[in-house]
């Protein structure tokens, strides 16, 4: 039996099958997915919220989004453009006076001093499409650039937290950047950059801002940049198993954690938490072309311009170097071609998907994209993170199954 433009009941068996022999490996203690396709939406919610058993893992389970944020955090600047309060091609030194007058190191591997002056400011624009001069470069790990961007706290995930967005910022401010603005892809970092970039511009909290203009509207009740005591109980405890022995060690415990509490920095780079029903809602928008519902989020060609590879050619090469070159460390999630606004794009057919699919992945084990190709959304979010290849696999078969599901 089929079931019109959805999923074939046959897809579904087996996406159920696949996803449980990761969760009965052991490997993965627990996950929930979500796959939607022409008004039919299929949720899976299997295993448990901690490795040695707990409560069940459910539908309103809510987890750490990691670099999955960054698709949805992205939004808030989308609509700075849809008003007018922002331009592309504006230099962001009025907002952001930290970033002016940049030098811009001689070599990736110079010493901080030998620089050389910025061929001209750093626009919107290079926020937009991580192109600003400085991010988490893994082929450029033991150079001085990327010892000072660990040791100054301008990266998540490190022991220490971010410090507020001003110090954050004062901080950014006395490194020079790697690479000519508008030169060179870089990840990361001006994610987080957007996050201030959009709370100088509003003068609200980046949070806030993001609330009443997204999360509101598309009723994304369980995503926000922390989870309130009264939901901590619907977060897993999030592990980074040891590479050599597999062993679960814990990254973060819900009561007590780092999203316990509202943070110093709210990162738009990898900063929020969130369900599958939230996600859903907000992917769903972006293949309605910016609806939902009745209610305009987004601009039609605001969604356009955000999931349309914006990167050129010579831009591309380092994208792809990344994505290629790192399979060890990323377990060949990224291999899409190119990059929008905060998301991946697929240029080329590289797998099951098809071209011009959107989305992207988070190191804690999280995946979401849409396929307007396809008007597919899928979801998956585990509590594992990449410093195994385990949920990687997961998300692999995900999709793998997904695709062969559809009718």
């Amino acid at each position: 039996m089929v079931q019109g433009n959805g999923f074939s009941e046959t897809g579904l068996r087996r996406l159920h099958d696949v996803l449980a022999r990761h969760v009965e490996s052991g490997k993965i203690p627990g996950l929930v997915a979500l796959v939607s396709r022409g008004g039919q939406t299929h949720v899976e919610a299997l295993g448990t919220m901690q490795h040695d058993g707990g409560p069940p893992m459910r539908r309103d389970t809510i987890f750490r989004m990691a670099s999955t944020s960054k698709p949805v955090a992205v939004a808030a600047a989308m609509v700075l453009l849809d008003e007018c309060r922002l331009r592309l091609d504006d230099p962001v030194d009025q907002w952001l006076p930290e970033l002016a007058n940049r030098r811009v190191l001689t070599r990736i591997d110079s010493a901080l001093e030998d620089t050389v002056p910025a061929r001209r400011p750093i626009t919107v624009r290079d926020l937009l499409t991580s192109t600003f001069g400085l991010g988490m470069d893994m082929t450029a790990l033991g150079t001085p650039i990327m010892g000072a961007i660990f040791e100054q706290g301008l990266t998540p995930n490190l022991p220490e937290p971010m410090p507020e967005p001003d110090e954050w910022m004062r901080r950014l401010g006395e490194l020079p950047l790697m690479h000519q603005p508008g030169e060179r892809w870089q990840y990361q970092i001006s994610n987080d950059l957007l996050g201030v970039l959009v709370a100088r511009v509003t003068g609200q909290s980046f949070e806030k801002f993001l609330r009443e203009r997204i999360f509101d509207p598309l009723d994304m009740k369980d995503t926000g940049f922390h989870v309130p005591e009264d939901k901590i109980d619907r977060m897993p405890t999030l592990y980074a198993p040891n590479p050599q022995t597999g062993e679960f060690n814990v990254w973060d415990e819900a009561v007590g954690g780092r999203w316990s509490q509202p943070p110093a920095f709210p990162g738009g780079g990898g900063g929020l938490v969130s369900t599958v029903d939230d996600y859903h809602a907000y992917f769903q928008m972006l293949l309605n072309h910016g609806m939902h519902g009745t209610e305009r989020i987004l601009s039609r060609p605001a969604v356009e311009l955000m999931t349309t590879n914006s990167l050129t050619p010579a831009q591309l090469a380092d994208r792809e170097a990344m994505a290629r070159d790192n399979v060890h460390i990323s377990f060949g999630q990224g291999q899409h071609g190119g990059w929008g606004y905060g998301m991946a794009v697929r240029t080329y057919r590289g797998d099951y998907a098809s071209v011009g699919q959107f989305g992207w992945d988070g190191g804690s084990g999280a995946s979401a994209y849409a396929d307007p190709d396809k008007q597919l959304t899928g979801i998956l979010l585990t509590q594992v993170g990449l410093t195994v290849p385990n949920s990687a696999h997961a998300i692999h078969d995900f999709w793998t199954t997904v695709y062969q599901a559809i009718d």
